[in-house]
């Protein structure tokens, strides 16, 4: 061969495995040399297959990574658009001021006719939006006076909200902590920023100190929205890693409805979700990748990630040009886009069986298409090397129940996008800081923007949702769809 590569490769394994049968029909070969060959070819073409998948360039296509550029998943409740709208309340610390003026039109721009008494036939408006920034200061003299009888020093009392010499209000709590946790901020820029705002150096340990005080805020929130994780039909739970103080940690997310929880754990596996303690008691149904930690609860149902399967199956196309994975990816994807069109989410019982039977014919037909395994040697330990493509066939034939639940379940939607997403930003938390060098940071960081992620679920504006959450009612957010008028009357 002149050179090597996929299809020459396969072309000319393909024409030596032919010569070698038509040999055999013949007759020109002897019994010990036909399985001698037999077990070379078996094995050269489990070589073959891995060297395809080993050569084979993976991408946010055919892989797992990155997941967020998967396809859409259209059948998610609420997945088309771009997400909720946000909630039309301004922000409790947003003063808008509106002025109008009127441009008077007093003579023809044609002729130069007098126009002043003429009468108005409409309007063309144009509008200018500006931020002039305004920083308030509140002062409060508490008189002092001596006593003539005892001379005993009385001072008046302050407010409760000003515990000290110097304190910042609300709004510079919120917009900080927004900064911090929302925009990604490092705590220098946000202490530059808020002195640029109001003429005042906030220390970093202020800064730091609006975090832990948020996170405290936010424990009675957090153990609403378990509660409520644990009463949703179908959750989609998924996990990445997050450097803390220079080592390895994990975030676990849970999300389903408008409820985001991350939870931070030095541990990956069965010890961090035993720990978390939301799998062990769920009865629902699980949405992920076919992690094996998650598939060791069999107390609920299991639902796998379409998107992965769809990106696997692409990359065995890809690499070995199988034609059960082409058939099979099809079937998944015309399978998802026949639910999506469903008022209902899910297949009619005859749908389903005949979908049912599709997929069993493929897996069929895949075991005649892939080569066979060699047999396990004697006295060799060890599980036996597969390609890709095998390990594939075999979870879809294991798992068949898991894969298809979408079309059976309205609950259930074809991918785990929601939780994948749901991670993303803490990557990009990662790349902007690189890690946190606490695990008390950390943490609070995990439960403030899982808190954010589901206020903005249900289009509250951030800077409201912190500052109701710092007087103490975010967990009335769980149950709430629309933003209760009584919590923006308060927090004027």
């Amino acid at each position: 061969m002149a050179s090597v590569n996929r299809e020459s490769l396969r072309r000319s394994f393909d024409e030596q495995k032919r010569a070698f049968e038509r040999l055999k029909r013949d007759g020109a070969m002897t019994p010990e040399s036909i399985a001698l060959i037999d077990a070379l070819m078996t094995l050269l073409e489990l070589l073959i297959a891995v060297f395809m998948e080993k050569t084979t360039t993976r991408t946010g296509r055919n892989s797992g990574l990155p997941s967020s550029r998967a396809p859409q998943d259209e059948t998610a409740r609420g997945a088309r658009g771009r997400g909720p709208k946000e909630n039309a309340a301004a922000a409790a610390n947003t003063r808008v001021v509106t002025s109008r003026e009127e441009s008077v039109v007093e003579q023809c721009w044609s002729c130069g006719a007098d126009l002043a008494g003429a009468a108005c036939a409409g309007h063309e408006r144009r509008t200018l939006i500006d931020i002039v920034f305004e920083t308030v200061e509140h002062h409060v003299d508490a008189q002092i006076k001596r006593c003539p009888g005892c001379r005993a020093e009385t001072r008046g009392r302050f407010p409760g909200n000003m515990p000290g010499p110097l304190q910042y209000g609300p709004g510079i709590r919120a917009w900080a902590v927004h900064l911090l946790v929302a925009q990604m901020v490092s705590l220098k820029r946000v202490a530059q920023s808020l002195k640029v705002l109001t003429g005042r150096a906030v220390a970093e340990a202020t800064l730091l100190s609006y975090i832990a005080k948020l996170h405290h805020a936010l424990a009675q929130w957090e153990d609403a929205a378990v509660e409520r994780l644990l009463a949703m039909p179908a959750i989609h739970v998924d996990e990445t890693s997050l450097r803390v103080d220079r080592k390895n940690h994990w975030i676990h997310v849970y999300a389903a409805g408008g409820i985001t929880l991350k939870v931070l754990h030095p541990r990956r596996g069965c010890e961090a979700i035993e720990a978390i303690d939301i799998i062990p008691r769920y009865q629902g149904v699980l949405i992920h990748d076919c992690w094996a930690s998650y598939l060791s609860y069999g107390h609920c149902r299991h639902a796998l990630c379409g998107a992965h399967l769809t990106r696997e199956l692409a990359f065995v196309v890809e690499a070995h040009g199988h034609a059960w994975a082409r058939r099979m990816r099809s079937l998944l994807l015309e399978a998802c886009h026949q639910v999506a069109q469903r008022d209902d989410r899910t297949l009619s019982a005859k749908q389903y069986k005949a979908l049912r039977r599709r997929y069993r014919t493929i897996l069929t037909q895949a075991k005649r298409e892939l080569p066979e395994i060699p047999p396990r040697a004697d006295g060799q330990r060890g599980r036996i090397a597969k390609s890709d493509a095998h390990n594939l066939r075999e979870r879809l034939k294991t798992y068949e129940a898991e894969v298809l639940r979408f079309a059976e379940d309205p609950d259930v939607s074809f991918t785990n996008n929601r939780a994948e997403r749901d991670l993303r930003m803490s990557k990009v938390k990662q790349k902007v800081s690189g890690c946190f060098r606490t695990g008390a940071y950390a943490h609070a960081w995990c439960r403030i923007s899982s808190y954010l992620q589901s206020a903005a679920a249900q289009g509250y504006n951030p800077l409201v949702a912190i500052q109701i959450a710092l007087a103490g009612n975010a967990v009335h957010l769980i149950d709430a769809g629309q933003q209760p008028e009584s919590q923006i009357t308060t927090q004027k």
